[in-house]
């Protein structure tokens, strides 16, 4: 039996074999929307396993979405976590002791590293196999983890390992020699029970013990690697054994690369799951939520409940400061949302709220969001402002209009788009225009956008668009809500300022109603 992934379902790779999905270059969004920051934050703790690759690559399909769902709702019960995590430190240490055995000079005790860490991979593998089969996984790809760790334990090849193994540590460890020394010698011989005179010598003395003393003693550094008088105390213990160590000799290199690549793929590829989940437990008691969002192609229906930037959560919760959570919502036609607002009002952060939600979901992972059904797109762009380079040879208006050309030209009706206020460089009647023709060439290729503008009236262009708009205090509308809401944004922040300073229309009527005129 074959085990290819934890991470991919075998109908998600293009051939046979192990998938490589994964990509040390990060997408080009990832700096607009702060993805590096997240992913640096999950990926932190575990950089012996360069992860950060695996959160690069969406998936293609809702069913390779969903194989990770299942798999990481098994992982988040606290028992099977911890057999997961006691298999990685049994990996971990045996990668120690495979560095011990390559590193250290001396032939035998290279040997003996490699036979010890024989011994931990083949304790670890058969812990992983029973631990995991009484924590009864629901998992699709953890049961055919299950069923192939049942045919692997059960293989002559394995079987081998973990009984030549436990038989030959087992002899090393009987092994029993006195060592003689004098001024200019050291002799090595097999112990035939002569008396320990340390145990002697601190039973003559301990009847003048009268309590616990100090301990004078240093510590000293005790290297793992023997030297040069200690190597040649083996070679004479080797003379005295000759079978135990041409035994040892034999399994170094019959065994020399003992360890199942599907399983040290699958040692890395867990961590991905373990990694989110313990990302997602630093969140605990912070009031925000994190949900399996359903996953589509039909763009028809998107929504999410009690969104938030986890970028800006992670510098926020630290100090205990609030994070204000957001709703959206698109349905039938709808494809645009025009957000404006005032500035500082908290845009930006809903911009990048609604490209990190979709790229983790098309990673499988859960999102920021009590609740949410997001769109699989076959790709993210972004366009947020880039400060003028004057190597470009080129204006901030022109950098602006390539760059949204270029992304228009690449994007499909799976698609999503994320646009940060651009064309701040020209005229109100320029910028207008240009940003007409760009929200035309959008609608035109139904993709899902989102769009920041001080234009609001761009929401008014097409039944497919709604307005969004950043809110102040009706009492005092200096002071930023960063809620974003569904309306249009001019008028609601023009009225909040007239209630403030009692010039609505109504109150201009009133008092000119009361004025005596002369």
């Amino acid at each position: 039996m074959t085990f290819e992934s934890i991470l991919y379902e075998s109908s998600d790779c293009d051939s046979p074999g192990p998938p490589v999905h994964d990509t040390s270059e990060e997408p080009e969004y990832f700096r607009d929307l702060n993805l590096g920051q997240i992913v640096d934050a999950i990926t932190a703790e575990k950089a012996e396993y360069d992860l950060k690759p695996l959160f690069h690559a969406p998936l293609r399909s809702a069913p390779a979405v969903q194989y990770r769902h299942d798999i990481m709702k098994d992982l988040e019960q606290e028992p099977r976590l911890e057999v997961v995590r006691s298999f990685a430190l049994g990996m971990r240490i045996m990668r120690r002791q495979l560095r011990n055995a390559e590193q250290f000079h001396d032939t035998y005790q290279k040997q003996r590293w490699l036979l010890h860490a024989a011994e931990t991979y083949c304790a670890a593998v058969d812990a992983l196999s029973e631990q995991l089969a009484a924590s009864r996984p629901s998992a699709r790809g953890l049961r055919d983890l299950l069923a192939y760790l049942d045919a692997y334990t059960g293989s002559a090849a394995f079987q081998s390992l973990a009984l030549e193994s436990r038989a030959l540590a087992s002899q090393l460890a009987d092994i029993r020699y006195s060592v003689l020394l004098t001024e200019s010698s050291v002799r090595v011989e097999k112990y035939e029970r002569e008396s320990d005179y340390s145990l002697e010598i601190a039973a003559t003395f301990e009847k003048f013990r009268q309590g616990a003393a100090k301990d004078y003693r240093v510590a000293l550094p005790s290297p793992l690697e023997m030297n040069h008088i200690e190597a040649k105390i083996i070679e004479f213990v080797v003379e005295l054994f000759p079978q135990v160590f041409a035994e040892l000799a034999r399994f170094s290199l019959e065994h020399h690369s003992f360890a199942d690549p599907a399983l040290a793929r699958f040692d890395r590829e867990v961590q991905f799951y373990v990694s989110y989940i313990e990302f997602m437990r630093t969140f605990d008691g912070s009031g925000l939520r994190f949900s399996y969002p359903a996953i589509s192609t039909d763009p028809t229906s998107v929504h999410a409940r009690d969104v938030f930037d986890l970028s800006l959560a992670l510098r926020l919760l630290p100090d205990r400061q609030p994070v204000v959570c957001n709703d959206f919502a698109l349905e039938g036609v709808e494809r645009v949302v025009i957000v404006s607002g005032p500035n500082q009002g908290g845009k930006t952060t809903f911009l990048r709220t609604f490209g990190q939600l979709h790229h983790l979901a098309a990673i499988g992972c859960p999102v920021a969001a009590s609740e949410a059904r997001l769109l699989l797109s076959d790709a993210i762009f972004t366009h947020f402002e880039r400060e003028e380079r004057g190597e470009a040879m080129r204006g901030k208006l022109e950098d602006d209009l390539i760059r949204m050309r270029d992304i228009l030209a690449r994007a499909t009706s799976r698609s999503i788009v994320i646009v940060n206020e651009i064309f701040g460089s020209t005229t109100a009647g320029d910028a207008a225009f240009l940003a007409r023709q760009i929200i035309e060439k959008i609608l035109e290729l139904d993709l899902l956008c989102v769009y920041v503008t001080f234009l609001d009236e761009l929401a008014t262009i097409s039944e497919k668009i709604i307005g969004m708009a950043s809110t102040v205090d009706r009492e005092n509308p200096a002071v930023r809500t960063y809620k974003i809401v569904r309306r249009a944004a001019g008028p609601a922040y023009a009225v909040t300022i007239a209630e403030k300073y009692r010039v609505t229309y109504d109150d201009v009527k009133r008092r000119l109603s009361t004025m005596v005129l002369p």
